[in-house]
């Protein structure tokens, strides 16, 4: 794993936002970066608010309810809790919370107005989902007994991400003063500040990487605390740069790799295996040469890059545990 232009964010983030396009494993390093900064002791909260339940699929869990459960014990002790955050349910806490309300919400839940509004304006639906978050970290301001060194939210997808945190914008159709408003506000002090941090995560392909440089333009316009690239399913080259270089050329030594097989494959039609080889280290050439030019793109962000590897034996909890202990030794700052 690699990191260059290394910076960490800052020793008191508290909030950890992690977006990337469908596909790139968005929720796999959310929940390895809670394990991560769970480690020594630390207790971390890994929220979702897609309702996908993906980090029970990935901790082999029954679906979250909307309460805080604890879903793994990290590396070196430290725990790593889980929330599936809900909507209607958010809504119940924002009118106990502030208004001591929770009965009537209820009794608006039965009328069905609590779906009715969060169906019909998205503004207050994220509102209220980021203001989950920000009140988790706000226990910890307040010195509370269940409160959590780090959340890591498993945020929406990039192409949605700048709308779903800048709630400032989304919700000012809806009310310009009033509660809504000064929650938003309150929302936003966090989101805004140094205490947050949103990381991108891509794979080194042309559409993932167009769609994390548009996202990072999108934050950094709307003045949102950009963080680490995460550059997922990393695959080193299996060729040397001289054999590469040669593939390239077309000046792979195919004699040698002729006399070789023969050798080892009697028997065997060795014009059709050194084709395919041939082909083989062609296309191989081509995959390198654009992860390289992908990387050089995101290179140009400025921003911290770290790489986790395509594990062969695919995603479970065990690979969960090995991509943690891989952010902790590239990521040494992280909490």
């Amino acid at each position: 794993m690699s990191s260059p232009a290394h910076t960490a964010p800052a020793a008191h983030t508290t909030l950890h936002v992690v977006t990337g396009k469908g596909g790139t494993g968005k929720t796999t390093v959310a929940a390895a970066l809670a394990l991560a900064l769970a480690a020594g002791g630390q207790r971390t909260l890994l929220m979702e608010v897609e309702g996908r339940q993906g980090i029970a699929q990935l901790f082999d869990t029954p679906p979250l309810p909307y309460e805080e459960r604890r879903v793994a014990i990290a590396l070196d002790g430290g725990e790593v809790w889980a929330l599936a955050v809900d909507p209607g349910e958010a809504l119940l806490d924002y009118l106990e919370i502030f208004y001591n309300l929770r009965k009537a919400g209820s009794a608006l839940r039965r009328m069905g107005a609590v779906d009715f509004a969060t169906t019909i304006a998205p503004g207050l639906r994220d509102v209220l989902l980021t203001g989950k978050a920000c009140e988790l970290v706000r226990r910890r301001d307040k010195g509370q007994p269940d409160s959590y060194d780090a959340i890591v939210l498993d945020g929406p997808p990039t192409g949605r991400i700048t709308r779903f945190l800048n709630v400032n914008a989304e919700v000012s159709g809806l009310a310009r003063v009033g509660p809504i408003h000064n929650h938003a506000e309150l929302v936003m002090s966090v989101i805004a500040s140094d205490r947050t941090r949103v990381h991108l995560v891509t794979i080194l392909e042309e559409m993932p990487v167009q769609e994390t440089i548009d996202g990072v333009a999108e934050l950094r316009a709307a003045g949102l605390p950009v963080g680490n690239l995460f550059i997922n399913m990393a695959r080193p080259p299996m060729l040397t740069p001289a054999q590469l270089e040669s593939a390239r050329d077309g000046l792979l030594p195919l004699g040698q790799i002729r006399q070789s097989i023969a050798s080892t494959l009697s028997g065997l039609d060795t014009d059709v295996i050194v084709s395919g080889l041939v082909q083989e280290a062609l296309d191989h050439v081509r995959r390198v040469d654009l992860e390289q030019r992908e990387r050089a793109r995101l290179a140009q962000l400025g921003l911290p890059m770290v790489d986790l590897p395509l594990l062969a034996e695919g995603i479970d909890v065990g690979a969960l545990y090995i991509l943690a202990e891989m952010l902790r030794q590239g990521w040494t700052h992280a909490a």
